[in-house]
C-alpha cells in the first residue's frame, strides 16, 4: 500500500463528494470488496500475453497490479478479447479495463477514459547512427513497411522524392528485410520494435520520429468521478516516482515519452 497515494485519493474523493451529492461509486465498492476487477489482454505481447506457466504477463499486467496496490486491494485479472474488453466493463463484470487501448469519438460515446498510461505509436525506426528528424531527411534512405499497414498508408504522403519504398507482406517480411540490411530503415509500431529489440539482433532499431501517435488508456464506465480521480492520481504518481517508466524498460525497451 502506498501512504501517499491513499492520501491523494482521499484528498480527491473528499473534494468530489463535497461538489456532488452522495452516492454509491465503483471506488467504494472496490474498497468495500477489498478487490478490484481489471480486464487485461492475453493474445497481445508486451501488453498482455500467458506465460508458460499460464500467468499473465505484460505492461498491462504490471500496471493493473501496481494500481491495485496503491489502491491497498487485491487484484483480480479477467482476460479480454478487443471485442468484448467494452461490454465487460458495461455489464459489470470488470471495474476497469487496462487493454492497450486507444480512445476515439466512438468510445467515447460509451465509456470514460483516464489520462494515457502507455504509449502506442507508428514510427520510423533506424540504427544508432541513423540521424532523422522527419519524412524530409529520408532522401537517399531505403525504408521497408508492411504492405497496406497504417504506417504505409500514412508515411508514403509524406516522403520526399529519392526514398525507395519496399513493401511486404507481413512483419515478418519487413522485420527480415531489416535484420539483414535489405533496407536502411523500418516503419512500424512500438510493439513490433521492442519485439526485435527483445531478441538482441545485430541491427536494433531505435525510433527516429514519429508517424502517428496513438497512447493507451484506462477505460472505466462514465459517472463514476471518484474512481476517475483516484486511477489518475495514481498514474500521475507513477510517471513522478519512475515506476511507470521501469515497467516501460521491462516491456517496451525503451523509455516512456516525455509527453505521454
Amino acid at each position: 500500500m502506498r501512504r501517499r497515494s491513499l492520501i491523494l485519493i482521499a484528498a480527491a474523493g473528499l473534494a468530489l463528494g463535497l461538489a456532488a451529492p452522495a452516492q454509491a461509486d465503483a471506488l467504494s465498492d472496490i474498497q468495500a470488496r477489498g478487490s478490484i476487477r481489471i480486464a487485461v489482454p492475453q493474445d497481445f505481447p508486451p501488453f498482455g500475453s500467458v506465460s508458460i506457466d499460464m500467468t499473465s504477463v505484460g505492461y498491462d499486467i504490471d500496471v493493473a497490479k501496481a494500481i491495485a496496490e496503491h489502491l491497498g486491494v487485491s487484484v483480480e485479472l479477467v482476460p479480454v478479447t478487443s471485442a468484448n474488453r467494452i461490454p465487460y466493463l458495461q455489464t459489470g463484470q470488470v471495474d476497469l479495463v487496462i487493454s492497450s487501448m486507444g480512445k476515439n469519438a466512438e468510445r467515447e460515446a460509451v465509456i470514460d477514459f483516464t489520462d494515457a498510461y502507455a504509449p502506442f505509436f507508428n514510427g520510423v525506426f533506424g540504427e544508432a547512427d541513423v540521424t532523422l528528424a522527419g519524412p524530409e531527411d529520408m532522401a537517399g534512405y531505403s525504408v521497408g513497411v508492411t504492405r497496406g499497414a497504417v504506417e504505409d498508408l500514412t508515411l508514403t504522403d509524406l516522403l520526399p522524392e529519392g526514398v525507395e519504398i519496399s513493401r511486404y507482406e507481413d512483419n515478418n517480411g519487413t522485420i527480415s528485410a531489416f535484420l539483414s540490411g535489405q533496407v536502411d530503415l523500418i516503419a512500424t509500431g512500438n510493439v513490433v520494435a521492442a519485439a526485435i529489440i527483445e531478441n538482441n539482433p545485430a541491427r536494433r532499431p531505435e525510433l527516429k520520429f514519429l508517424v502517428q501517435n496513438s497512447p493507451c488508456y484506462i477505460g472505466l464506465n462514465k459517472n463514476e468521478p471518484e474512481l476517475l480521480a483516484a486511477v489518475n492520481t495514481i498514474v500521475a504518481e507513477m510517471k513522478a516516482d519512475g515506476s511507470l517508466n521501469t515497467i516501460a524498460q521491462t516491456w517496451l525497451k525503451a523509455d516512456l515519452p516525455a509527453d505521454l
